[in-house]
């Protein structure tokens, strides 16, 4: 349980303040067991990450890979995707909710939800809340009912009697069809023939196989839907052996996965997993970004099928109540949890909120910890955090804190992210508002890292408001933001303030390219340098490759590497070149490999390939300089050879140093010095510029 600041309602999404919750039992059951597991059974369970594990470890080395997998077993995860309240706020681009509304959700457990308008549905008056808190599950089971495809008077079977096996049952019944249950729980059992299905209680040594075969008069079942969650593979085999010729099984629950193929074969059965609430899941474009699907072409998405629940409560074909065992206040929510691993007995766990209106709900901000008096009258820079995402909470957040810095405010949109990263690193306060951080007296630098399309407005606004700023990179996502950026320096030095503006280019400060960068100063010839960059795919549904709000990977990653030659060049860009992979059948993008040859103004030339086509065990970044006779290679940022070069025969560190440390740690340095910022304002200006020209002409080609 955590007391975190509420979710700023941001566009296309719906602020409510919950009534009831209900817990998932099996999947959150298995949420719990898992994390609670060791490091060794977490392995186990996942062979898939232990070889990407191993992979990172051969390209990265161990101690940076130890890292990283601490870091993400350290994220907090929300529980619970079944809600109810009323709405509170309504986010920009939302129509056909009005203030009040009671509404459904797949929103988590707690006091406060911000949930996109498409995983939400309005309640009919005559549904209570404790009804209306089971659709978000209903729709679970629904989705797998239709593409079961039943039609009036076929026997199906339903193996797992869990909540949404129960309310699988009852709307097969509304399809018209006869309906066998099958589960281990007597209690369930039980439940299931309330529901006027046949049931066969495996605890009583009772054969499924046999009991279907009775059920459906010697011909089999048309169809099996599991609903169960297990590590066995027997539901799958025993529902093969249920079913007639051309039978359909549908997996909607968990197993394992180990077919048996000469029963699927002479029967010629239709196996499919089912996908959650139904089609929109999983898409960014319905989800997050409010594109519905045309009715005409797809009739049930998640949402309508969160409708289509809701009107079988409405009419009664659906009952849910007799499902309710057990009912907690969120105050004793860790009861509940207990509830899922002990050996009482439980279906339905309902979670319940105060309904009076607290002024600590809607609060934007909670207090973590007490500012230090004396670090706050020294002088000592006083930074906050807009954005509290995975590399904050594993690098900047650390790098700023080893500095000596006060930790003031840190925000999310969430709140959930922020509280944890606040408590962990000794931030006062927790935040879901940004104008917090930007209007705030007591902090005098702003570290960005939010989505790429916000950085450019954060950092006018933080620069207007006298803050120095430290940036994750890209600066900006087009010229009139750079633009903009210019402007806001400018009015600042007019004013006689000297702001620091920092943007996260930290490979250029890594010890390696710091010793690169020394042998190169006494050579008067042009150097030749191939950066070589295995990127790894990013699928295009990732927020990274949506150009308005990541930019690209050019724009938002491949920065990086431009940025680096510049540095290790020394010289102005003068032109560039770009050529990239064709469309081919079957690759969706093709701007994430690419090679960019840059001309420099000393002679210079480097050339950077970007391709997210390569193997994780090659290493990730490698950079080769030839110049003079000599040769230096960088793999890694670990391991540094040289040839050629008298006096040094190379460089190995133990672990991977990127420079984020030495990045922050000059940036506080030239805070504290009142000295410019540690990359002259005109390089990140032109590095920026010459990224988004070269995006440009990606997309051209």
């Amino acid at each position: 349980m955590a007391d975190i600041p509420c979710p700023r309602v941001r566009a296309g999404e719906l602020l409510i303040k919950s009534h009831v919750s209900l817990v998932s039992t099996g999947t959150e059951r298995m949420l719990v067991e898992f994390g609670r597991a060791g490091f060794l059974e977490k392995a186990r369970q996942q062979p898939e990450k232990v070889r990407q594990v191993l992979n990172k470890v051969r390209t990265d080395g161990i101690f940076p890979t130890w890292e990283a997998v601490r870091s993400k077993l350290d994220q907090p995860l929300p529980l619970g995707y079944s809600n109810v309240g009323e709405i509170l706020e309504i986010g920009p681009g939302v129509e056909g909710y009005e203030v009040g509304d009671r509404v459904v959700s797949n929103g988590p457990h707690a006091e406060m939800v911000s949930v996109p308008k498409h995983l939400c549905a309005k309640i009919p008056d005559i549904v209570d809340d404790e009804q209306a808190v089971f659709t978000v599950i209903g729709a679970v089971g629904l989705q797998g009912i239709r593409l079961a495809q039943p039609t009036l008077g076929e026997a199906f079977v339903v193996i797992g009697l869990g909540l949404i096996g129960l309310i699988t049952i009852q709307l097969l019944h509304a399809n018209g069809c006869r309906v066998l249950g099958v589960d281990m729980d007597p209690a369930k059992v039980a439940m299931a023939r309330r529901y006027g299905a046949q049931a066969v209680d495996l605890s009583q040594g009772q054969d499924p196989v046999s009991a279907a075969s009775k059920f459906s008069r010697g011909r089999g079942v048309d169809g099996v839907l599991i609903t169960a969650s297990t590590k066995s593979d027997q539901p799958i085999k025993q529902a093969a052996a249920m079913c007639r010729k051309r039978g359909r099984i549908v997996l909607v629950g968990v197993t394992g996965m180990n077919f048996e193929r000469d029963e699927f074969y002479k029967k010629e059965l239709s196996f499919q997993v089912s996908c959650s609430y139904g089609p929109g899941r999983y898409d960014p474009g319905y989800e997050l970004h409010g594109n519905d699907y045309p009715v005409g072409y797809v009739r049930w998405t998640e949402q309508r099928n969160f409708e289509a629940v809701l009107d079988m409560l409405a009419t009664g074909a659906v009952d849910c109540r007799p499902l309710i065992s057990h009912r907690f206040p969120i105050e004793r929510a860790n009861e509940a949890y207990r509830l899922l691993t002990a050996d009482e007995p439980y279906i339905g766990i309902i979670i319940e909120y105060e309904r009076q209106a607290q002024k600590t709900t809607h609060k934007s901000e909670i207090v973590l910890g007490t500012a230090d008096a004396a670090s706050m009258a020294s002088g000592n820079p006083t930074v906050s955090f807009i954005g509290a995402g995975n590399y904050a909470g594993r690098f900047l957040i650390p790098a700023f804190r080893k500095t000596g810095v006060r930790l003031d405010t840190i925000v999310s949109s969430g709140g959930v992210s922020s509280t944890h990263y606040g408590e962990k690193y000794g931030f006062s306060l927790a935040s879901t508002d940004p104008a917090r951080v930007i209007g705030d007296n007591r902090c005098n630098t702003v570290v960005i890292a939010t989505h790429h399309d916000s950085h450019a407005r954060y950092v006018c606004e933080a620069l207007s408001a006298g803050k120095h700023v430290f940036v994750e990179k890209p600066l900006a996502l087009c010229h009139e933001e750079i633009d903009a950026i210019e402007k806001a320096l400018l009015d600042r030095r007019s004013a006689g303030a000297v702001p620091v503006l920092m943007i996260g280019f930290n490979r250029r400060f890594s010890p390696h390219v710091k010793k690169m960068r020394k042998l190169l100063e006494c050579m008067d010839e042009p150097k030749c340098l191939i950066m070589t960059v295995n990127a790894g795919a990013i699928p295009k549904e990732h927020w990274t490759q949506d150009k308005t709000i990541g930019g690209g990977r050019i724009v938002g990653e491949a920065c990086h590497f431009i940025d680096l030659m510049r540095h290790i060049i020394g010289a102005r860009i003068k032109r560039f070149k770009t050529s990239r992979v064709g469309y081919v059948p079957g690759m969706e993008i093709v701007n994430d490999k690419a090679t960019i040859t840059i001309e420099f103004e000393d002679g210079s030339m480097g050339t950077l390939h970007y391709f997210a086509n390569g193997h994780s065990g090659f290493p990730k970044e490698r950079l080769e300089v030839f110049c003079a006779g000599r040769v230096l290679q960088l793999d890694n940022f670990r391991c540094l050879r040289s040839m050629g070069w008298p006096g040094f025969r190379g460089m190995r560190t133990w672990r991977q140093d990127k420079g984020q440390n030495t990045c922050v740690h000059e940036f506080v340095k030239a805070i504290r010095s009142g000295a410019p910022g540690p990359i002259p304002i005109e390089e990140i200006i032109e590095v920026s510029r010459t990224v988004l020209e070269i995006d440009a002409k990606l997309c051209k080609n």
